[in-house]
Protein backbone atom coordinates (compact mmCIF):
# COMPACT_ATOMS: atom_id res chain seq x y z
CA UNK A 1 0.00 0.00 0.00
CA UNK A 2 2.81 2.42 0.88
CA UNK A 3 4.56 1.59 -2.39
CA UNK A 4 1.49 2.47 -4.48
CA UNK A 5 0.59 5.58 -2.46
CA UNK A 6 4.10 6.96 -2.63
CA UNK A 7 4.42 6.20 -6.34
CA UNK A 8 1.16 8.01 -7.09
CA UNK A 9 2.18 11.03 -4.98
CA UNK A 10 5.58 11.25 -6.66
CA UNK A 11 4.04 11.05 -10.13
CA UNK A 12 1.41 13.70 -9.32
CA UNK A 13 4.04 15.99 -7.82
CA UNK A 14 6.29 15.66 -10.88
CA UNK A 15 3.44 16.30 -13.31
CA UNK A 16 2.37 19.38 -11.33
CA UNK A 17 5.95 20.64 -11.09
CA UNK A 18 6.67 20.18 -14.79
CA UNK A 19 3.43 21.86 -15.90
CA UNK A 20 3.97 24.82 -13.56
CA UNK A 21 7.58 25.10 -14.76
CA UNK A 22 6.47 25.30 -18.39
CA UNK A 23 3.95 28.03 -17.58
CA UNK A 24 6.40 30.04 -15.50
CA UNK A 25 9.53 29.65 -17.61
CA UNK A 26 7.69 30.46 -20.85
CA UNK A 27 7.55 34.07 -19.65
CA UNK A 28 11.37 34.20 -19.57
CA UNK A 29 12.56 31.28 -21.69
CA UNK A 30 16.15 30.04 -21.38
CA UNK A 31 16.88 32.21 -18.33
CA UNK A 32 19.64 30.45 -16.32
CA UNK A 33 18.12 31.50 -13.00
CA UNK A 34 15.33 28.96 -13.63
CA UNK A 35 17.67 25.99 -13.20
CA UNK A 36 18.30 26.42 -9.47
CA UNK A 37 14.57 27.02 -8.96
CA UNK A 38 13.43 23.81 -10.66
CA UNK A 39 16.28 21.86 -9.04
CA UNK A 40 15.21 23.01 -5.59
CA UNK A 41 11.64 21.92 -6.30
CA UNK A 42 12.75 18.48 -7.49
CA UNK A 43 14.75 18.02 -4.29
CA UNK A 44 11.47 18.26 -2.34
CA UNK A 45 10.70 14.78 -3.62
CA UNK A 46 13.16 13.51 -1.01
CA UNK A 47 10.61 14.11 1.76
CA UNK A 48 7.98 12.12 -0.11
CA UNK A 49 10.51 9.30 -0.41
CA UNK A 50 11.34 9.30 3.30
CA UNK A 51 14.86 10.62 2.75
CA UNK A 52 16.53 13.19 4.98
CA UNK A 53 18.82 15.32 2.82
CA UNK A 54 21.85 16.96 4.41
CA UNK A 55 23.69 19.47 2.21
CA UNK A 56 27.05 20.91 3.22
CA UNK A 57 29.01 23.60 1.42
CA UNK A 58 31.84 26.07 2.05
CA UNK A 59 30.56 29.24 3.73
CA UNK A 60 32.11 31.50 1.10
CA UNK A 61 31.13 29.45 -1.97
CA UNK A 62 28.65 31.95 -3.40
CA UNK A 63 31.10 34.82 -2.96
CA UNK A 64 33.25 33.39 -5.74
CA UNK A 65 32.59 31.76 -9.06
CA UNK A 66 31.77 30.97 -11.67
CA UNK A 67 32.70 27.32 -11.26
CA UNK A 68 32.54 23.96 -12.97
CA UNK A 69 30.71 21.68 -10.52
CA UNK A 70 31.53 17.98 -10.90
CA UNK A 71 29.13 15.54 -9.22
CA UNK A 72 28.95 11.76 -8.92
CA UNK A 73 26.12 10.26 -10.98
CA UNK A 74 24.52 7.23 -9.30
CA UNK A 75 20.96 6.59 -10.50
CA UNK A 76 17.56 8.19 -11.12
CA UNK A 77 17.36 9.26 -7.48
CA UNK A 78 19.94 11.94 -8.33
CA UNK A 79 16.92 13.92 -9.53
CA UNK A 80 15.85 14.44 -5.91
CA UNK A 81 19.24 14.30 -4.14
CA UNK A 82 21.90 16.07 -6.19
CA UNK A 83 19.41 18.77 -7.20
CA UNK A 84 19.50 20.01 -3.59
CA UNK A 85 23.11 21.08 -4.18
CA UNK A 86 22.54 23.13 -7.35
CA UNK A 87 23.62 26.71 -6.66
CA UNK A 88 22.11 29.94 -8.06
CA UNK A 89 23.55 30.89 -11.43
CA UNK A 90 24.31 27.28 -12.36
CA UNK A 91 23.18 25.42 -15.48
CA UNK A 92 23.85 21.81 -16.34
CA UNK A 93 25.28 20.26 -19.47
CA UNK A 94 23.24 17.33 -20.79
CA UNK A 95 22.95 15.20 -23.90
CA UNK A 96 20.70 16.43 -26.70
CA UNK A 97 18.53 13.31 -26.51
CA UNK A 98 17.12 14.58 -23.19
CA UNK A 99 14.93 16.99 -25.12
CA UNK A 100 12.86 14.03 -26.37
CA UNK A 101 11.86 12.95 -22.85
CA UNK A 102 8.16 13.92 -22.59
CA UNK A 103 7.61 17.24 -20.75
CA UNK A 104 10.86 16.90 -18.74
CA UNK A 105 12.99 17.39 -21.85
CA UNK A 106 11.15 20.58 -22.78
CA UNK A 107 11.48 21.93 -19.22
CA UNK A 108 15.18 21.03 -19.22
CA UNK A 109 15.71 23.07 -22.39
CA UNK A 110 13.33 25.88 -21.43
CA UNK A 111 15.03 26.46 -18.08
CA UNK A 112 18.33 27.35 -19.76
CA UNK A 113 20.44 24.20 -19.54
CA UNK A 114 23.00 23.42 -22.24
CA UNK A 115 22.39 20.51 -24.61
CA UNK A 116 25.30 18.89 -26.45
CA UNK A 117 25.71 16.11 -29.01
CA UNK A 118 27.89 13.55 -27.22
CA UNK A 119 27.93 11.23 -30.23
CA UNK A 120 29.62 13.74 -32.51
CA UNK A 121 33.29 13.45 -31.58
CA UNK A 122 34.36 15.82 -34.35
CA UNK A 123 32.49 18.67 -32.67
CA UNK A 124 33.74 17.92 -29.14
CA UNK A 125 36.50 20.56 -29.12
CA UNK A 126 34.15 23.22 -30.46
CA UNK A 127 31.50 22.29 -27.90
CA UNK A 128 33.96 22.63 -25.01
CA UNK A 129 35.08 26.02 -26.31
CA UNK A 130 31.47 27.18 -26.66
CA UNK A 131 30.62 26.12 -23.09
CA UNK A 132 33.79 27.78 -21.75
CA UNK A 133 32.81 30.95 -23.62
CA UNK A 134 29.36 30.92 -22.01
CA UNK A 135 30.96 30.58 -18.58
CA UNK A 136 33.19 33.61 -19.16
CA UNK A 137 30.69 35.89 -20.90
CA UNK A 138 27.59 34.95 -18.93
CA UNK A 139 29.32 34.53 -15.57
CA UNK A 140 27.61 31.14 -15.44
CA UNK A 141 28.56 28.14 -13.37
CA UNK A 142 28.28 24.73 -15.05
CA UNK A 143 27.24 21.41 -13.54
CA UNK A 144 28.58 18.23 -15.15
CA UNK A 145 28.56 14.53 -14.30
CA UNK A 146 32.12 13.63 -15.30
CA UNK A 147 31.45 9.88 -15.32
CA UNK A 148 29.17 10.40 -18.31
CA UNK A 149 26.70 7.73 -17.14
CA UNK A 150 25.01 6.40 -14.00
CA UNK A 151 27.23 4.20 -11.85
CA UNK A 152 24.36 2.03 -10.51
CA UNK A 153 26.28 0.62 -7.56
CA UNK A 154 29.65 0.25 -9.29
CA UNK A 155 31.31 3.01 -7.28
CA UNK A 156 32.75 6.18 -8.79
CA UNK A 157 33.39 5.38 -12.46
CA UNK A 158 36.38 6.73 -14.43
CA UNK A 159 35.98 10.36 -15.45
CA UNK A 160 35.68 11.68 -18.96
CA UNK A 161 37.76 14.82 -19.48
CA UNK A 162 35.19 17.28 -20.86
CA UNK A 163 34.51 19.02 -17.53
CA UNK A 164 38.22 19.50 -16.92
CA UNK A 165 38.97 20.80 -20.42
CA UNK A 166 36.10 23.25 -19.93
CA UNK A 167 37.34 24.48 -16.54
CA UNK A 168 40.89 24.99 -17.81
CA UNK A 169 39.74 26.84 -20.94
CA UNK A 170 37.40 29.07 -18.93
CA UNK A 171 40.03 29.46 -16.17
CA UNK A 172 37.50 28.73 -13.42
CA UNK A 173 37.79 26.38 -10.43
CA UNK A 174 36.52 22.82 -10.34
CA UNK A 175 34.14 22.20 -7.42
CA UNK A 176 33.62 18.53 -6.51
CA UNK A 177 30.11 17.62 -5.31
CA UNK A 178 29.98 14.31 -3.46
CA UNK A 179 26.82 12.39 -2.60
CA UNK A 180 26.73 9.43 -0.24
CA UNK A 181 25.66 6.08 -1.64
CA UNK A 182 22.00 5.74 -2.68
CA UNK A 183 22.28 2.39 -4.48
CA UNK A 184 19.83 -0.10 -2.93
CA UNK A 185 19.25 2.41 -0.11
CA UNK A 186 15.97 4.05 -1.11
CA UNK A 187 12.87 1.84 -1.22
CA UNK A 188 9.37 2.98 -2.17
CA UNK A 189 7.80 0.60 0.36
CA UNK A 190 9.87 1.80 3.33
CA UNK A 191 8.78 4.76 5.48
CA UNK A 192 12.24 5.88 6.57
CA UNK A 193 15.00 5.70 3.98
CA UNK A 194 17.57 7.35 6.20
CA UNK A 195 20.04 10.11 5.46
CA UNK A 196 21.69 11.11 2.21
CA UNK A 197 24.61 13.49 2.64
CA UNK A 198 25.73 15.79 -0.15
CA UNK A 199 28.91 17.79 0.29
CA UNK A 200 30.05 20.61 -1.96
CA UNK A 201 33.81 20.63 -1.51
CA UNK A 202 36.31 23.48 -1.66
CA UNK A 203 37.06 24.87 -5.15
CA UNK A 204 40.16 23.54 -6.92
CA UNK A 205 41.88 26.32 -8.95
CA UNK A 206 42.70 25.79 -12.63
CA UNK A 207 44.25 29.17 -13.52
CA UNK A 208 47.63 28.62 -15.14
CA UNK A 209 46.95 24.99 -16.04
CA UNK A 210 47.44 23.92 -19.65
CA UNK A 211 45.75 21.32 -21.81
CA UNK A 212 48.39 18.72 -20.96
CA UNK A 213 47.35 19.01 -17.29
CA UNK A 214 43.81 17.75 -17.96
CA UNK A 215 44.46 14.07 -17.29
CA UNK A 216 46.28 14.72 -14.01
CA UNK A 217 43.58 17.15 -12.85
CA UNK A 218 40.90 14.59 -13.67
CA UNK A 219 42.77 11.83 -11.81
CA UNK A 220 43.38 14.03 -8.76
CA UNK A 221 39.74 15.14 -8.53
CA UNK A 222 38.56 11.54 -8.95
CA UNK A 223 40.76 10.42 -6.04
CA UNK A 224 39.53 13.27 -3.82
CA UNK A 225 35.89 12.52 -4.61
CA UNK A 226 36.17 8.75 -4.22
CA UNK A 227 37.67 9.12 -0.76
CA UNK A 228 35.05 11.64 0.34
CA UNK A 229 32.12 9.65 -1.07
CA UNK A 230 33.27 6.60 0.89
CA UNK A 231 33.47 8.70 4.06
CA UNK A 232 30.04 10.26 3.54
CA UNK A 233 28.49 6.86 2.78
CA UNK A 234 29.88 5.44 6.02
CA UNK A 235 28.60 8.46 7.95
CA UNK A 236 25.10 8.19 6.44
CA UNK A 237 25.02 4.43 7.04
CA UNK A 238 25.90 4.87 10.72
CA UNK A 239 23.46 7.75 11.31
Amino acid sequence: MLFISRLVLVMLFMIYLLIMSVLRFSLQPRNPKHVACVARNFSRLARLMGVKLIVRKPADLNDGGPYVFVGNHQNNFDLMTMTAAVQPGTVSVGKKSLVWVPIFGFVYWLSGNILIDRNNKSKAVGTISAVADRIRKGHLSIWMFAEGTRSRGRGLLPFKTGAFHTAIQAEVPIVPVCCSNTHNKIKLNRWDNGEVIIEIMAPIPTVGLERRSVRKLSTDVHAIMKKRIDELSAEARDA
